[in-house]
């Protein structure tokens, strides 16, 4: 059974940073195939791509809405998918999820994140 369970989310002021975790389980980490996502979805709007890993290569790709602020990252021995957030501003405030993408599709659950003064 696959299990993704992120964590970290949380209120930020513009112009600081929060650290995503996704913990992973269930789920072949270093094939070909796989690729490991940030999604966000903010209140009212679709749910976009904001990030990718491959865990095989650490290939990265990035939504120009978070280039240049926002690094993903993973921990292959932990299976795990880390998005640090820096210089967050009010438009990033959104439901982020974590996807692994391999044959199928697995989401986890989603974790809050608010930027505000």
């Amino acid at each position: 059974q696959v299990q993704l369970v992120e964590s970290g989310g949380g209120l930020a002021q513009p112009g600081g940073s929060l650290t995503l975790s996704c913990v992973v389980s269930g789920f072949t980490f270093r094939l070909p195939n796989r690729y490991m996502r940030w999604y966000r979805q903010a209140e009212g709007n679709e749910r976009e791509l904001g990030a990718q890993v491959r865990p095989l290569t650490g290939t990265t790709t990035y939504t120009d809405s978070v280039k240049g602020r926002f690094t993903i990252s993973r921990d292959n021995e932990k299976t795990t998918v880390y998005l640090q957030m820096n210089s967050l501003k009010p438009e990033d405030t959104a439901v982020y999820y974590c996807h692994a993408k391999g044959v199928y599709d697995y989401w986890g659950q989603g974790t809050r994140v608010t930027v505000s003064s």
